[in-house]
């Protein structure tokens, strides 16, 4: 066993992310069999078969190159000579792109502490609130939804359907801007002493300058209803858009400053390396400090969605 990889207590997740893995594992593994299933020398025409392995799972240009020239450097320093043990070194290289951005968030610093989640139409957002009231609960928080999203007509109901599934109040209004709502939502949970506070957003496209202005006017307004608030901007992408996953973190964080990211619908994807190109954009010559991975969603279960765990998530790709 790898060293990065640790035995997990919870082998139904291990399973589901396995599972949930499966489309990009098996554009890796197709690949893959080609390149590590037999002996096979370490030659230029071998690197350039790996390079088109991992850019074909989505793990972008750039992060590729650094991927492959850790590998070149750790086979001359080691040694290795041996396909299957560079299959093994592969992995390990991947953790350590992967490790300084799986930081799980934790939520004891406030009461209440109030995570804002942002992101593009049809990312997922109103869906993983659902399952983050479900995780938190789990781990005895009291959670409270706010219902920000007025712009789609079937949000407020959602969010009501999935605090309905939860046993978790939502605060929503007829009619009214998300600012207001989420101002009310931050209110009631200091009131009633809430420990999370999970406040819904309409989805929009960086691109609609009105809108990205509205959810800066959001944030600025939670931190009217409770300074130091939002704890927590947390954008959701889909794992389906995979490259285009970047230009949304650098829209999203110039407007918000976004502390973190959430990873959805992993199960319906084969760009699954997308976090590794997301990994290794923030961490490149430009120094900019890594937005940590803190969720992925793996499927449409209530239990389906975790914290990104690194090695984890290394052994479910290659496993």
């Amino acid at each position: 066993m790898l060293s990065f990889l640790k035995s997990s207590n919870d082998g139904g997740w291990l399973t589901r992310l396995r599972n949930g893995l499966a489309k990009t594992r098996e554009q890796l593994g197709s690949r893959f069999a080609g390149l590590f299933g037999t002996s096979r020398p370490l030659d230029g025409k071998f690197y350039e078969e790996l390079e088109t392995a991992l850019i074909a799972a989505d793990i972008g240009v750039a992060a590729t190159a650094h991927l492959l020239g850790e590998l070149r450097h750790r086979a001359r320093r080691e040694g290795i000579t041996d396909s299957t043990r560079l299959k093994q070194a592969l992995q390990e290289v991947l953790h350590e792109l992967l490790q300084p951005v799986a930081v799980p968030l934790e939520v004891e610093s406030h009461r209440p502490f109030v995570i804002m989640l942002a992101g593009v139409n049809g990312g997922g957002k109103t869906t993983s609130i659902g399952k983050l009231a479900r995780y938190y609960q789990s781990r005895g928080k009291s959670v409270l939804l706010a219902a920000g999203d007025t712009f789609r007509a079937a949000a407020r109901e959602q969010l009501i359907a999935w605090g309905e599934r939860n046993n978790v109040a939502v605060i929503t209004q007829q009619s009214g801007d998300a600012a207001a709502v989420i101002y009310d939502a931050v209110n009631a949970a200091v009131a009633r002493g809430i420990d999370v506070v999970l406040a819904d957003t309409a989805g929009r496209l960086p691109t609609q300058l009105h809108l990205m202005e509205e959810i800066r006017k959001v944030k600025r307004v939670i931190d009217k209803a409770l300074p130091g608030a939002p704890h927590e901007v947390l954008l959701v992408l889909d794992a389906n858009t995979g490259q285009n996953a970047l230009a949304q973190v650098r829209a999203f964080d110039k407007a918000l400053g976004v502390t973190g990211l959430l990873l959805t619908k992993l199960d319906g994807s084969a760009r699954g390396g997308a976090i590794a190109a997301i990994a290794y954009a923030r961490s490149d010559a430009s120094r900019e400090k890594p937005i940590p991975v803190r969720f992925i969603g793996v499927g449409e279960g209530l239990d389906d969605l975790r914290p990104f765990n690194a090695g984890e998530f290394v052994a479910a790709l290659f496993d």
